[in-house]
């Protein structure tokens, strides 16, 4: 099997999606059965929004192996859009955050956005910040999303904080 540059390491590594984890969980929440979040999308457990059908329901170990095959496809989808030479420089805890962002808005959004255009660029001291202005779902302000990117926010400044960049 032929990998492509970005297949292992980096944003996809196992450290980083495993850091992922507790904090994509803690805010999306678990659900068994099938239901619409707040824009109408049907979901299941973890945030789990591909190809869920009114009715689905799923167990736990379902829901922990949807969790890692889209929080990896997310984190490849992300990877994508970064620099090479940026994403090694990537502290585990920032990319936890990133890919959890990434997880929730989806990689289309992410990589067209400001917070990884400033990422290619190095501007470490404006990366974090942009994590506050994805707070809307449907247009409006929702609680929840301001919580979740302020501890995003944390995570990733503290990564950045611990290996000198920011």
């Amino acid at each position: 099997m032929t990998w492509g540059k970005k297949a292992v390491g980096g944003i996809v590594s196992a450290a980083v999606l495993v850091s992922a984890v507790p904090g994509v969980s803690y805010w999306e929440g678990r659900s068994l059965r099938a239901y619409q979040d707040i824009v109408g999308v049907w979901t299941i457990c973890d945030g789990v929004t591909s190809g869920v059908k009114p009715g689905d329901t799923a167990t736990d170990a379902q829901c922990d192996a949807m969790l890692t095959h889209e929080l990896r496809a997310h984190a490849e989808g992300l990877s994508a859009c970064i620099a090479d030479d940026v994403e090694r420089q990537i502290p585990t805890q920032t990319a936890a955050a990133l890919v959890s962002w990434a997880y929730n808005i989806g990689t289309g959004a992410a990589c067209r956005s400001t917070l990884v255009r400033k990422l290619n660029g190095r501007a470490w001291s404006e990366v974090c910040t942009e994590l506050s202005r994805w707070n809307r779902a449907g247009g409006r302000v929702v609680r929840g999303l301001t919580n979740r990117r302020a501890a995003e926010r944390a995570d990733c400044e503290a990564g950045l904080r611990a290996e000198g960049l920011l």
